[in-house]
């Protein structure tokens, strides 16, 4: 119980502080006192004095605990005086009210009116400490307090609304559907194309035409690659059965497949050690093949029939034996002393068991072909990846002399070793075989075997007058003094902004890194073009460690969209 002299702080609605003495209170709050109550004092103390009585006359439960600020209606200037205060309720319900005279009434109005001025919203003070952010606010406020969402947030966000036009590019290189540049009809100008002036004026820019057709020809390389690993295994005790070879493309015609047979073995008890994995140490295996445009389209566009000679990369472990053998050896015991790798020769002309050697096979096809289309204009190109570029020289050099006037033989050739000496260069270039080399500059194969680090010094060297006689008996005597056939296409990793700058041996060696970096090559001045339509979606599947973080994402994405869209559209039937 609240003791009746004691002083009790009071604040009103409007704010106003005091404190009363609750004697007095009942006092003046008895019913003689209020017939003759009358405004004499000020406005705040009549609205205290009528407030702490009608709190008094009120019922006599516990005051709510509920804060005054949840009573107050959100808005004080449209609201009555007794709204405010809360209090039409109780005064409909206390008997006291109607002892209230009509003067009090009037009383009423009038403070009403008076706190309706008071009462109206001044504008708010600035509070300093407005402008400090909460010690908690979760990640929003975190980045609030660093300043970034106007900041590097905005600019992000700017950054993310790409132009269409670029949004369309973007989705096309992520696609998994293939895209090409367009075939242009080469004419009379094909034999430029083929090399007979060894590319010049072709390759710095590099010629639209050009660029398809390279890109063209190591998709036939892709297709033998594509073919072993489908098969791998060959059956040694009897004849090997046919393939179906998916070429790239249809205008095409597959006409002899290609067994190169190592003249190297392992010991049987590997096989019994393995007996799964013996395609890996099998000495023939399956090389690549030949093919002849049969499409009569194609052949006006390109200005001629073209005979294709495509050949895969080291895929077994004797294959990776003979890569190894890498002293030089003559092919003919003659005494212009033309020396190629030892290893090459032999998986060239080894027979296997039930097929004859590469030599021998792909000589008699061409002779065939060569009678079959009597009389139109022909043309030969090998082409070939790793140990097959190294193949596709010893074919170019046999295929140059197997009839008394040949077709014109170009090599296209993608991350070569080396392969021969100087004088198997001076004897290629003689029968005027052509060679285009496709090097990438962290391509680590293309600077093996041999012990000069690049032919710019050999070249530098023999410029001199001085050295002449000093390389040329290196040349006939060292069993590493290898030289470089053909021109150079030198492309690099690092032009490409889709790949990692520090990509591994692998990625700089791999076929479809080459494609992509041929596909993107303009000139050496601008070394990657904006327009570039080689899609990054097998590059991505085969070397996604070495693809920027970025783009391995949204291809990876783009195309789960894509698959499930295709999905969607396959019908389900029921089943039978």
């Amino acid at each position: 119980m609240m003791q009746t002299g004691s002083r009790i702080p009071v604040q009103t609605q409007t704010g106003v502080s005091f404190k009363i003495n609750m004697s007095e209170l009942k006092r003046k709050s008895s019913p003689e006192n209020l017939q003759t109550f009358r405004p004499a004092e000020s406005t705040r103390k009549y609205l205290s004095n009528l407030e702490n009585f009608l709190k008094i006359q009120s019922q006599p439960s516990p005051p709510e605990t509920e804060p005054v600020s949840k009573r107050l209606p959100e808005n004080r200037g449209k609201s009555g005086f007794l709204e405010r205060l809360n209090l039409s309720g109780i005064l409909n319900q206390q008997k006291v009210v109607e002892e209230i005279s009509e003067s009090t009434r009037k009383h009423f109005s009038n403070l009403e009116n008076i706190l309706k001025i008071q009462s109206q919203p001044s504008p708010p003070e600035p509070d300093p400490d407005s402008k400090r952010l909460p010690e908690n606010r979760g990640r929003s406020g975190f980045m609030e307090r660093l300043n970034l969402t106007n900041g590097i947030l905005t600019k992000r966000k700017v950054a993310e609304e790409i132009p269409p036009i670029h949004i369309k590019r973007l989705q096309r290189l992520l696609s998994n559907s293939m895209e090409y540049s367009p075939k242009n009809k080469l004419g009379s100008r094909w034999r430029e194309y083929h090399g007979c002036n060894d590319w010049a004026g072709l390759l710095d820019p590099l010629d639209n035409n050009l660029r398809r057709e390279v890109v063209r020809y190591g998709e036939f390389i892709q297709a033998a690659y594509q073919e072993f690993h489908l098969n791998p295994a060959t059956v040694s005790n009897e004849a090997p059965i046919p393939r179906q070879v998916a070429l790239p493309d249809k205008s095409y015609k597959v006409t002899k497949e290609l067994y190169a047979t190592s003249s190297v073995g392992l010991p049987k008890w590997v096989d019994e050690v393995a007996p799964d994995l013996g395609w890996m140490t099998q000495r023939t295996s399956w090389v690549g093949y030949v093919a002849v445009c049969d499409d009569q389209r194609e052949i006006a566009r390109m200005g001629r029939r073209d005979i294709v000679i495509a050949l895969r990369g080291t895929s077994t472990c004797l294959e990776w034996a003979e890569n190894f053998r890498d002293l030089l050896v003559q092919i003919n015991p003659t005494r212009d002393q033309p020396k190629v790798q030892c290893g090459f020769l032999s998986l060239f002309k080894t027979h296997g068991v039930h097929v004859p050697s590469l030599s021998e096979t792909v000589t008699q096809e061409i002779k065939r072909l060569i009678n079959q289309f009597k009389g139109e204009t022909l043309s030969i190109t090998v082409t070939g990846h790793s140990l097959g570029a190294a193949l596709a020289l010893l074919v170019a050099d046999e295929l140059s002399s197997c009839a008394p006037n040949p077709p014109p033989v170009a090599v296209f050739s993608f991350g070569s070793p080396r392969v021969g000496n100087r004088c198997f260069s001076n004897r290629l270039n003689a029968k005027k075989v052509k060679v285009l080399r496709i090097v990438n500059s962290q391509d680590i194969i293309t600077r093996v075997p041999g012990i000069f680090a690049s032919e710019e010094l050999d070249k530098k060297l023999r410029s001199s007058g001085s050295a002449t006689g000093v390389l040329d008996v290196l040349d006939d005597n060292m069993p590493w003094a290898y030289s470089h056939v053909g021109t150079e296409l030198r492309l690099d990793t690092k032009m490409s902004p889709y790949l990692k700058p520090d990509a591994d041996v692998a990625c700089c060696h791999d076929l479809e890194a080459y494609l992509h970096l041929v596909d993107g090559f303009l000139s050496s001045n601008c070394p990657f073009r904006p327009n570039a339509k080689r899609s990054l979606w097998k590059l991505v599947n085969e070397q996604s460690s070495n693809v920027k973080q970025l783009y391995t994402n949204k291809t990876l994405s783009h195309n789960n969209i894509e698959s499930r869209q295709i999905l969607d559209r396959v019908p389900v039937y029921p089943p039978n």
